[in-house]
């Protein structure tokens, strides 16, 4: 019998990395893409003697251009006849008001944060509408709940991602596939590599992989929509 099938986006490092650890540890054959060669092929190799029962497929892709989100959607469609998770997780954070940011700022954060997990979205949809089954996660951000200081164009791409998560919701809910909006406050990740806080301080990456895991083990007849989650001390 053939593994499970999971796609994460931006799966090399923090969460997109905690996320794909934990669907490996269950048995899931993945597909995984970044923009760094070099970090994909690091993983690859980890993976051969952390995961040997597992099949790792690598893309590089910057899903900031449409044409090699595309191109991903179509190397996982000629892998695989079917897919069991898809993981929008691939994004970028700019900080800066939107009175003061730069030129070109809003346009590079809604393509990284929105447009990616939309175009490959419908590039592997029809994947899990065959089977009328398949769990959709979006990585929102608590930036999709209120725009927070100095977030500028990010909160707006955030906002945006959490609503396009919703029209799925209704899109999908008749069609057998379930999709979550996973909300993360501060957690630990490359972002924040160097910076002066206690540990406990931010959430490990691993916890947010686990409430993505512990939503998909639930009954096909549930399904839990959005999921915040945030340090127990609050927001940073």
């Amino acid at each position: 019998m053939s593994n499970k099938t999971a796609v994460v986006t931006g799966a090399t490092k923090g969460l997109g990395r905690a996320i794909a650890e934990i669907l490996a540890e269950n048995g899931f054959d993945l597909c995984v893409c970044a923009r760094t060669e070099r970090d994909l092929e690091a993983m690859q190799t980890d993976w051969q003697q952390q995961f040997p029962a597992v099949r790792l497929h690598t893309f590089p892709v910057d899903v900031s251009k449409k044409h090699e989100v595309v191109e991903f959607g179509k190397f996982i469609r000629n892998t695989w006849p079917h897919l069991d998770i898809l993981v929008n997780n691939a994004g970028i954070y700019l900080p800066g008001l939107v009175t003061e940011e730069r030129e070109g700022t809003l346009e590079t954060l809604l393509e990284t944060n929105l447009m990616s997990a939309y175009h490959l979205t419908r590039g592997v949809l029809s994947m899990m509408l065959e089977r009328r089954s398949g769990h959709i996660f979006n990585m929102c951000s608590i930036a999709s709940l209120f725009a927070y200081p100095n977030g500028g164009s990010y909160s707006i791409s955030k906002f945006a991602l959490l609503g396009f998560s919703k029209a799925l919701r209704e899109e999908l809910k008749t069609k057998g596939i379930r999709v979550t909006s996973l909300m993360p406050g501060a957690a630990w990740s490359d972002s924040w590599s160097g910076v002066d806080l206690p540990q406990e301080r931010l959430m490990q990456a691993s916890d947010v992989a686990k409430a993505l895991w512990g939503c998909y083990l639930l009954s096909d007849s549930a399904v839990v929509e959005d999921i915040v989650l945030r340090p127990q001390l609050g927001d940073l």
